[in-house]
């Protein structure tokens, strides 16, 4: 009787142990609640699972060990309402539908067209090569592109105008 008090007593004091002992006695029971709040067992599980690090880090604060069970069904019930309002703002503003997909045939055409680009890229000398991948892969403005590379906006137009005038005849088989 004496060795079970003692154990409580570490078990208390040590919060891996104490972690551990709650997560081996009760993590089945708070996913099955979970599940049953959120009909998703792989979200269900994540949920328990942020409930039990929650706890480990508090640890130390919790006034009553003892209630450590209560603390993690509560974190539970509130962490699965938190998913049930993402799914409902998540509804309330769906995502643009996707374009059909392109055939095998476009994809194929797309890959070789960005392979030949990426070749005549290669051959460009690399001042110009910088500025245009900084430009149409980057997206950067001429004045973005001019802080990156040091050099002025002027040099920027003529190093992207010099680059595009040399890829157009690498090109040329590809329009």
């Amino acid at each position: 009787m004496v060795e079970d008090s003692n154990r409580e007593t570490d078990t208390a004091s040590d919060p891996d142990a104490a972690i551990t002992e709650l997560y081996t006695a009760h993590y089945a029971g708070l996913v099955r609640l979970a599940t049953l709040l959120l009909r998703d067992e792989a979200v269900a599980e994540e949920v328990v699972q942020d409930a039990f690090v929650a706890l480990h880090r508090r640890w130390r604060k919790l006034h009553d060990p003892h209630k450590a069970v209560a603390y993690l069904r509560t974190s539970v019930v509130h962490g699965t309402r938190s998913v049930q309002r993402r799914r409902k703002v998540a509804d309330r503003h769906p995502e643009d539908r996707p374009p059909d997909a392109p055939s095998a045939e476009q994809t194929a055409l797309a890959g070789a067209a960005g392979d030949a680009v990426i070749r005549a890229l290669r051959e460009l000398p690399p001042r110009q090569r910088e500025t245009l991948v900084l430009r149409y892969y980057g997206g950067l403005s001429e004045s973005e592109i001019a802080t990156a590379m040091k050099i002025s906006n002027g040099a920027v137009k003529s190093h992207a105008s010099r680059g595009l005038a040399a890829l157009r005849p690498l090109l040329a088989s590809w329009s």
